[in-house]
C-alpha cells in the first residue's frame, strides 16, 4: 500500500487524483495543512517502526517538511523504507540537498511548476501512471490556476475549476475528478456544473465589491501594503484589489478565525514569500501565507486597526480624470488636497497650495506617489471645478 501526504488545496488535491488514477485502490491519500504535515509523516515513521511496510511508498507533495522531519526520513530510507518529496516553493529548495526530495520552481522552457504536474510527470516518468488526454488536460488546468498563469493566457477554465473545488466537498471533487479524467475524452465541465458556476461568479463578484470598500493601506516595514479582513475568495480577491491599487506593493488578507495571513502581489519586484518566511511561512513570489502569529497580528491587525479604508476613485468624471493637461485633485481622509498639474513637460504636485518635490516624468508615476504617501483618492468633478475657481478667484 502506498501513502501520499499532500496539501489540501487544488494542487494538492490534484495530486490525490493524479494518485488515484495511478494507483486505484493501492494508495491511502491524506490532505494536509502546512502545520499539519509534520505530526502526520511522523506517525507514519513511527508506524513503520513497530510494523515496517514493503514495497510501498511515502509520497509528500505540495508541502515542506521540517529539519526534524528530514532526519526521520533519512534514516526511514537507510532502514530500508521509500519515499519521495516533490515540491514547488522556493522556500523548500533546500530540501534538495536530500536524494529523496525533488523541488523544482519551474521547468526548463520557464513555466511555471506545480506539485500536481511535478507529481504527474515523476509517475509517468517512473511507468506508475498510463497518460490520457484528459488527465493531462486536468494536469495543466491545475497548473495554470496555481501559478496563476491562467490570467496570461484568459483560461478563465483554470479558475473555474478552483471555483469548483470549493463549491464541493473535497470528496466529492476527488471523485468527480478521478471518474471524469479516465473517461478518456476532453475534460469538460458538466451543465449543471457550468450553472453552479455562474451563481458562484456572481456572488464572488459582491464578495469582491465589498472588500474593496474595506480596504486599508499602511506601511509595514518598507512596503506599501493594502490590508483587508476575509474567509472566503482570497485568490480572487487578491487578484481584483492588486488591479484596483497597483500602487500597493502587495495586499494582505487575513483569516482571524482561521488564524492565517495571505499575502498576493501583482509586481515582478515584490517577492511576498520572503515577507511570509518572516512570520514562519513561505509560498511562491507573488502568492505565500504564513500563520497568523503574534508578530504577525500586531503588524497586519492591531495597528492598522484604527485606519479609515481610503475612499475609490471618482469613476464618472469628465474634468477631473487621470493624465489630463488641466491637471488632477486629490484628497485624502485628513481633508488634504493635491493637485497633481503638468508643466515644462514634468508632473508636479501642489500639495495644500504649496509645490511639492519631487517631479516626474510620467503621471503614473506622481499619482503612485501620492495615493502611496497620503492615501489619496481622485475627488469628483464638484470638488475639481471648486477647487480651480477658489485657486483662480487668488491670483
Amino acid at each position: 500500500m502506498h501513502h501520499l501526504y499532500t496539501h489540501n488545496d487544488l494542487d494538492g488535491v490534484g495530486c490525490g487524483v493524479v494518485a488515484r488514477c495511478a494507483f486505484g485502490d493501492k494508495i491511502e491519500i491524506r490532505y494536509n495543512s502546512v502545520q499539519s504535515i509534520n505530526p502526520q509523516v511522523s506517525r507514519y515513521m513511527d508506524a513503520y517502526r513497530e510494523k515496517p511496510k514493503k514495497g510501498g511508498f511515502l509520497f509528500v507533495t505540495d508541502l515542506s517538511v521540517s529539519e526534524e522531519v528530514e532526519a526521520r526520513i533519512d534514516r526511514f530510507l537507510q532502514n530500508g523504507g521509500k519515499a519521495r518529496l516533490l515540491d514547488h516553493h522556493k522556500t523548500s529548495l533546500h530540501l534538495n540537498r536530500h536524494p529523496w526530495a525533488t523541488v523544482q520552481v519551474e521547468y526548463d522552457d520557464g513555466r511555471q511548476t506545480s506539485a500536481t504536474s511535478l507529481f504527474y510527470d515523476y509517475l509517468v516518468q517512473h511507468r506508475m501512471l498510463q497518460p490520457n488526454e484528459a488527465l493531462a488536460a486536468f494536469v495543466e488546468l491545475v497548473r495554470q490556476y496555481d501559478t496563476w498563469e491562467w490570467e496570461t493566457h484568459d483560461n478563465v477554465m483554470a479558475k473555474r475549476l478552483n471555483d469548483l473545488f470549493f463549491l464541493l466537498s473535497l470528496d466529492e471533487f476527488e471523485d468527480r475528478m478521478v471518474e471524469r479524467v479516465q473517461r478518456k475524452e476532453a475534460f469538460a465541465f458538466t451543465d449543471f456544473e457550468e450553472k453552479l458556476l455562474e451563481l458562484e461568479e456572481s456572488k464572488i463578484d459582491r464578495y469582491v465589491r465589498r472588500k474593496k470598500r474595506e480596504l486599508v493601506q499602511t506601511f509595514v516595514s518598507d512596503r506599501c501594503v493594502g490590508i483587508v479582513h476575509a474567509e472566503s475568495y482570497h485568490s480572487e480577491l487578491s487578484h481584483e484589489l492588486g488591479k484596483a491599487f497597483p500602487h500597493l506593493d502587495y495586499i494582505a488578507i487575513l483569516n482571524v478565525g482561521g488564524k492565517k495571513l495571505s499575502l498576493r502581489t501583482v509586481h515582478d519586484h515584490v517577492d511576498v514569500s520572503d515577507i511570509a518566511a518572516g512570520y514562519g511561512g513561505g509560498g511562491h513570489a507573488k502568492a505565500a501565507g504564513c500563520p497568523l502569529s503574534d508578530a504577525a497580528f500586531r503588524a497586519y491587525a492591531v495597528e492598522p486597526f484604527a485606519l479609515d479604508p481610503p475612499r475609490p476613485d471618482a469613476d464618472r468624471n469628465e474634468y477631473n480624470v487621470k493624465g489630463s493637461e488641466y491637471g488632477a485633485l486629490y484628497e485624502n481622509r485628513a481633508g488634504e488636497q493635491l493637485f497633481l498639474f503638468q508643466a515644462e513637460g514634468r508632473w508636479h504636485l501642489d500639495a495644500n497650495g504649496e509645490t511639492a518635490e519631487p517631479a516626474f516624468d510620467a503621471f503614473e508615476e506622481a499619482e503612485r506617489y501620492v495615493k502611496r504617501r497620503y492615501a489619496a483618492w481622485l475627488v469628483r468633478d464638484d470638488a475639481f471645478i471648486q477647487y480651480l475657481m477658489g485657486h483662480a478667484s487668488k491670483r
